[in-house]
């Protein structure tokens, strides 16, 4: 009875919200907004619980001496003291704004060269154990990017490679390809929200 409770449930706000983008009427419209504020303020919730998890988990390891414990510390001091900054100045003060610039972009940055690094390397490996089309192509695609992107110290950028090359693959290949996974991404939720609105899935009931 309680699976069907929440089911019904489900499916009922599923609908709503969803003919509130295709009726223009006033309770449709005033319950769809109604309805994604909940949702807004639940994710919300959800992530606070999330973090709080988090800190839990890491003051655990850190009281019990646990391998890692010293990341967890610098975890948990440099959370806290972004939460209490941003809480005390706002979140676009100038101290707040000089913490991300400072720290968290840069180590974006770091992890986003990092990755490059990587695939790189894993694309060279790949050649020595399994030498096909796509892993030449794969290879070769990263190794002119990369060139693409240097600034010679007297030539400034790269001739062809820089100015024609790499714009042409950054924009055609890689923008059609991230669209095609983005139109996929769209077409699975798609198709899973609609089981959900059916009933045919049920993860709200731990199915």
């Amino acid at each position: 009875m309680r699976g069907l409770f929440s089911t019904v449930i489900a499916m009922a706000a599923g609908i709503l919200v969803l003919l509130g983008y295709f009726f223009s009427v006033q309770l449709l419209f005033d319950l769809r907004y109604y309805l994604v504020q909940v949702a807004v303020i639940l994710a919300g919730f959800a992530v606070f619980v999330g973090t709080i998890n988090l800190l839990s988990v890491h003051i655990t390891k850190i009281r019990k001496k646990q391998k890692g414990g010293i990341y967890g510390l610098f975890l948990v001091f440099a959370l806290l003291l972004t939460f209490f900054v941003s809480a005390f100045f706002g979140p676009t003060a100038e101290l707040p704004v000089l913490i991300f610039s400072t720290i968290q972009l840069p180590v974006e940055a770091s992890l986003m060269a990092l990755l490059t690094v990587s695939l790189t390397v894993a694309s060279i490996r790949m050649l020595r154990h399994r030498m096909n089309l796509f892993s030449i192509v794969f290879l070769a695609t990263a190794l002119l990017s990369l060139i693409g992107m240097l600034t010679l110290p007297l030539l400034g950028e790269v001739p062809v490679l820089g100015n024609m090359l790499r714009p042409y693959l950054v924009q055609v290949f890689a923008a059609g390809g991230a669209r095609g996974i983005l139109i996929g991404v769209a077409l699975g939720t798609l198709t899973a929200g609609l089981r959900i609105l059916l009933g045919a899935d049920r993860p709200y009931g731990g199915k």
